[in-house]
């Protein structure tokens, strides 16, 4: 059983490897290292078994669902991730095998609504929830500071003092830290109560990542810059919310709104269906097809997808073409389902 990081870069892949099973896991793969992580492989001789991204990047684009292409390897996120095409969602408590190695899933949400860490007896993954010596942002992709409290004091440091901590990023030269001495001295929450630690971290000030647009919106739609015009993070902000109730009560009400579902045919007919009567045109379709929905300008539009992301770009796009009563449904399918609301397969 072998554990190992192989960019050696500020960004983390760690791949996982049972040399019985001649079996691996890679975690958080990048884009523009996938011909190193199929050489590693070729060279221990093990199969790709599972692709697991702790979160939806935000600084690089993901290597996940191109190796898995690429592999056959299914692609592993929590229910929560908003890319189409991931392979199995996972949540808290679930554990993903490989060969002899059992990684336990932590839903750790804070840095992003999708943040899981992997346990592993001796080690944990942490994603970018928990960093050696620091934390993970919590100011952009649905992050939220009192949860990254609630994910790293109430599950990461319940975890042995001993555990080895091994996170996605590292800006120091840091390799690893242990939960004991995080838990003891991680200058962004060791000592502090979740009201300090939520003033802290929403007061950082820290620039935007270059490139965010670059990465994330890729990394959360599965569609290229170069074939969608992204709105701008402004411009998702304007975006008015409504949770599942809000639009139940429009759906009752004499003037239904139309709904429109952004996501691919394959989600639409899936386990989580879709809202009866609801149209579809997929995100990556939705520029040319706008023209499809003139007849619905006068008429309030709720967007849908799988968690409300991919459907708030869409929403942001129509209000850029002139659609004025726009809005979109906050969590998508997975808070409709969770609200036991009604659904069409």
């Amino acid at each position: 059983m072998k554990f190992r990081e192989v960019n050696h870069a500020k960004c983390k892949t760690y791949l996982a490897l049972s040399e019985r099973a001649r079996a691996a896991a890679l975690i958080d793969p990048m884009r523009d290292r996938i011909e190193r992580y199929l050489a590693l492989l070729a060279y221990f001789g093990c199969r790709l078994e599972m692709i697991i991204d702790t979160h939806t990047h935000a600084d690089h684009r993901s290597g996940a669902i191109e190796l898995g292409e690429l592999t056959g390897a299914p692609v592993v996120m929590h229910r929560r991730a908003p890319a189409p095409h991931v392979s199995r969602h996972v949540d808290d408590g679930d554990v993903l095998n490989v060969g002899e190695i059992a990684l336990r899933v932590l839903y750790t949400p804070g840095h992003t609504p999708d943040s899981i860490s992997l346990y592993a007896g001796d080690r944990v993954f942490t994603g970018d929830v928990l960093l050696i010596h620091g934390t993970g942002r919590c100011d952009f992709a649905g992050g939220d500071a009192g949860s990254g409290y609630d994910s790293i004091t109430r599950k990461l440091f319940t975890l042995p003092d001993d555990t080895l901590v091994f996170p996605a990023h590292d800006y120091r030269g840091h390799t690893q830290s242990t939960i004991g001495e995080e838990k003891h001295s991680n200058p962004r929450i060791a000592g502090r109560t979740r009201e300090q630690y939520v003033e802290l971290m929403n007061n950082l000030g820290l620039p935007l990542p270059d490139g965010i647009q670059e990465a994330l919106q890729p990394n959360q739609t599965e569609i290229d810059a170069s074939a969608l015009n992204f709105p701008t993070l402004s411009q998702l902000n304007q975006v008015r919310q409504l949770d599942p109730g809000e639009v139940l009560a429009k759906l009752n009400a004499p003037s239904a709104p139309l709904i429109l579902d952004v996501r691919e045919e394959e989600e639409f007919r899936g386990e989580l269906g879709h809202i009866p009567g609801a149209t579809r045109i997929a995100l990556r379709d939705l520029p040319e097809r706008a023209g499809a929905l003139d007849a619905f300008r006068d008429r309030e539009i709720v967007v849908v997808c799988r968690v409300g992301v991919r459907s708030t770009t869409a929403a942001a796009i129509l209000t850029g073409l002139g659609f004025d009563r726009v809005c979109n449904l906050k969590g998508g399918m997975i808070d409709w389902n969770d609200a036991r609301l009604s659904v069409e397969h």
